[in-house]
């Protein structure tokens, strides 16, 4: 099946960059056309980054020498089928709410080892430097890949799930930085766009949170490589011209857990692809 995908991806991206206006000019005169190829499961190079992430995932690394396997997701330990569906939420060995990166931080520390300094020295690849996916970016696309087909529920019980809600929430209201931004500035109201780019309204809006959250973690076609919501988080904040947002930071928590509020019930389509 690999093989299978393999061989239908490299097809699917050469009729995308066939279409008008890919690979080259800055506007597609076809861009429906374009959208309705990306829905293309078969044709999803992020099934091979989920791959070479499942492997990583099972081999034993680090200082330890240990897999992620007994990684708890909320769960139980191991159990991956619906975790990431389920998250953000507050796990007690860490004493905070956390979302897929951030507990995978804090398990390849307890489990494998490693200092915190080595697993996000270097946690987004750089398409500008045609370097691949980062291995932990791998690793969350498989791990999230498990939750296809079910729905986003995380759990709103704890007090500090409901504290990361409302400061998620704040965040998402709250104008700031030298553009005078806020996240609703852009995705606050139906109908906004950036050159061909909607921008949904995560808001008011429930259909655009649902149809935006389901699909990340998501291949970047215009960056050849998955992106996943830290990166997402991580990427918003710089367009706003802010100070970089710390890799699963309480901050970029508390946005992914008003998000996924917003998105609540709708079903994973993963992995996702996008322009």
């Amino acid at each position: 099946m690999k093989h299978l995908k393999t061989g239908r991806a490299t097809l699917a991206l050469a009729a995308l960059l066939a279409l008008p206006g890919v690979g080259g000019a800055q506007e597609m005169v076809n861009a429906e056309a374009y959208r309705a190829a990306l829905q293309d499961k078969f044709a999803n190079p992020g099934t091979m980054v989920g791959d070479r992430g499942e492997t990583l995932f099972k081999t034993p690394r680090g200082p330890k020498n240990a897999s992620l396997e007994k990684c708890d997701f909320g769960l139980g330990a191991g159990k991956l089928a619906g975790a990431y569906a389920q998250l953000p939420r507050y796990f007690k060995d860490s004493g905070k709410v956390e979302d897929l990166e951030s507990r995978l931080v804090t398990c390849m520390i307890k489990l494998q080892g490693f200092s915190h300094d080595e697993v996000t020295r270097k946690v987004f690849g750089d398409q500008t430097k045609n370097e691949s996916n980062t291995d932990i970016e791998a690793i969350a696309m498989y791990v999230a890949s498990q939750s296809d087909g079910m729905p986003i529920n995380p759990p709103l019980k704890h007090a500090k799930e409901k504290e990361a809600l409302k400061m998620g929430e704040a965040l998402f209201y709250t104008r700031h930085g030298p553009m005078d931004f806020s996240c609703k500035t852009c995705h606050g109201e139906d109908g906004k766009r950036i050159r061909l780019q909607e921008l949904g309204n995560y808001a008011s809006n429930r259909k655009n949170a649902q149809d935006t959250m389901k699909t990340w973690p998501t291949y970047r076609v215009s960056h050849g490589m998955v992106r996943t919501l830290q990166s997402r988080m991580w990427d918003c904040n710089w367009q706003m011209r802010l100070p970089d947002l710390a890799y699963g930071s309480p901050a970029s928590v508390a946005l992914i857990s008003y998000l996924s509020q917003q998105a609540k019930g709708v079903a994973l389509d993963l992995p996702g692809m996008k322009r």
